[in-house]
């Protein structure tokens, strides 16, 4: 085992992979609408608007525009890649979690709308538990995930 794997902070990496679970299932559920959107504009480029003014017209305006289209559709494809290596990744230790532990979870670190004192509350009112089990509970889920995703 290389000597960088012990001074890696597991549990800060694992959050920060847990906040970036729902912008990367995002990317794969509408990669295709936005690959879709650019090769509609690549296949219908707009002609230059002729209103009697002078203006600097660039011959090659076309040819810029449809090349940065490709480039964003790379750019698309390498996230969507991306994406779907974090999924394989992260999935498998996500599912191996209990349904406790990724509610504890989502409710921590996953849910936008709720401050982290909302959290602990719903957590107390769905297990019945005092507020320091709550926080224990979240640390000995995020310590499960950082197990599975990191090793010791």
């Amino acid at each position: 085992m290389n000597i960088v794997w012990y001074y890696l902070d597991k549990k800060a990496a694992a959050i920060n992979a847990l906040k970036d679970f729902s912008s990367m299932k995002y990317i794969i559920e509408h990669t295709d609408e936005d690959i879709a959107t650019l090769n509609d504009k690549m296949s219908s480029p707009t002609s230059p608007v002729l209103n009697g003014m002078p203006s600097t017209h660039d011959p090659k305006a076309g040819e810029k525009k449809l090349i940065a289209y490709i480039n964003e559709i790379d750019v698309l494809k390498e996230r969507y890649r991306q994406a779907l290596e974090y999924m394989d990744w992260f999935q498998p230790a996500w599912d191996a979690l209990t349904d406790d532990e990724r509610y504890v979870l989502r409710e921590f670190y996953l849910n936008d709308e709720q401050k982290q004192t909302d959290a602990v509350y719903n957590i107390c009112e769905r297990f019945h538990i005092e507020r320091s089990s709550a926080y224990n509970k979240k640390n000995r889920a995020l310590g499960h995930l950082a197990l599975l995703l990191y090793g010791k």
